[in-house]
């Protein structure tokens, strides 16, 4: 590692919480070789005096994604599955779903899918499926249906329709969830068995898992939320501990030191202290470019305020297998076809293998991405880590 100076990413997260934008950060990075920068500021709970820490438990919401697909390209690898292959070849209930076509009234409008959505259009958000949150048609069917989304945990959620025909255009949505039941349906064993003994045991990960003991509970962070007096408070838990199926997309609770184990895996081809997750060739697809021409929006608009600002990604990006893609060099922070992706809590990781480093970033708070709060946040620790390395 060359000569690497800290203090300039501590400073920018004890700013983001002097100043208001998140309640709490930990920062963490590393390189091949092991963790070479952890930082943090604030608290657990804030109000509460317990600082939060690189050991500290947080929902990371859609860093789950990344974990749940190589949990699915293992089992393409072992020649269980077959990413060309139609999801309900392996889940039958999902030929059930239908194209929300708009409304009549208060009537949603459906019709048949004009192909079947294959499990690599799982992988790739091309399926059709959608979140709530950045698709206000769902908010609409969800609220005339009285149908909850996927975060109650509820499994009547995945009765929620496709919004696109299957491989017509990038949609990002519940598909992980299904694809969590794919792996489910090949292994022959829940998801949680099926990460704790192929992932998180293998690659030492011991505090990465769906559902906190009780101790663990105790080092967990609750959500965050800002009250009328712009002051950051404990929302409480938000998700349920005991989910009626664990969430591929979005269920895992993990520390910063224990997902930093996984994105050096997969920074190292797929192998961590001696354990193999995954193939190198395996990983450079999950690492190279999945839509087959199908663009991702620059922008996605949000159709639920609290839970999320508007997306503004801008263009040269792309997708491969669970990682967002920047086709480019971004000046002064990762290189080109560094792969990422974040949770709805405001976590955030990416893998630059050109560069040869990781990192993440943490907190739990709503809403998502908020543009001059969070999503500023990332950018910061980004350049501050870029402009750290001699």
């Amino acid at each position: 590692m060359p000569t690497f100076d800290g203090s300039g990413i501590d400073k920018v997260l004890q700013a983001a919480v002097d100043n208001g934008a998140v309640p709490h950060v930990v920062g963490i990075a590393a390189d091949r070789d092991g963790v070479f920068y952890e930082g943090a500021a604030g608290e657990r709970v804030v109000g509460g005096g317990d600082p939060v820490s690189g050991g500290t438990h947080f929902r990371i919401m859609s860093m789950t994604k990344m974990v749940a697909t190589a949990a699915a390209l293992q089992q393409v690898e072992q020649g269980r599955l077959d990413l060309a292959a139609p999801v309900e070849d392996y889940v039958p209930e999902f030929a059930d779903l239908q194209v929300l076509d708009g409304f009549d009234g208060d009537t949603p409008r459906l019709r048949a899918p004009k192909s079947r959505a294959t499990v690599k259009q799982l992988v790739t958000h091309t399926s059709g499926l959608s979140y709530w949150f950045w698709n206000p048609d769902i908010v609409r069917w969800e609220s005339v249906t009285g149908i909850p989304n996927v975060v109650p945990g509820d499994r009547a959620a995945f009765q929620a329709p496709l919004v696109a025909d299957p491989g017509t255009r990038f949609e990002y949505g519940i598909n992980t969830d299904w694809l969590g039941r794919v792996v489910e349906a090949v292994a022959g064993t829940t998801l949680d068995v099926v990460l704790k003994e192929n992932i998180t045991g293998p690659l030492g990960m011991d505090d990465t898992m769906f559902a906190l003991d009780d101790a663990r509970q105790g080092n967990k962070t609750p959500v965050h939320i800002k009250g009328e007096d712009g002051r950051w408070a404990s929302a409480g838990n938000i998700l349920p501990d005991d989910p009626q199926w664990w969430a591929g997309g979005h269920g895992l609770h993990s520390t910063p030191r224990d997902y930093i184990r996984f994105e050096r895996a997969l920074l190292r081809g797929g192998e961590l202290d001696g354990a193999r997750i995954l193939s190198q060739e395996t990983v450079d697809a999950a690492f190279s470019d999945q839509l087959e021409g199908l663009p991702i929006p620059t922008e996605i608009t949000t159709a639920d305020p609290p839970i999320t600002d508007t997306l503004h990604l801008g263009s040269g990006w792309t997708w491969g297998y669970g990682l967002l893609l920047n086709t480019a060099d971004i000046p002064g922070r990762r290189r080109a076809w560094t792969g990422a992706w974040a949770g709805l809590l405001n976590t955030h990781f990416f893998i630059d293998r050109t560069t040869g480093i990781c990192a993440s970033i943490y907190t739990n708070s709503l809403p998502f991405i908020t543009e001059h709060e969070a999503w500023k946040l990332y950018g910061d620790f980004e350049e501050a880590l870029y402009g750290s390395l001699g």
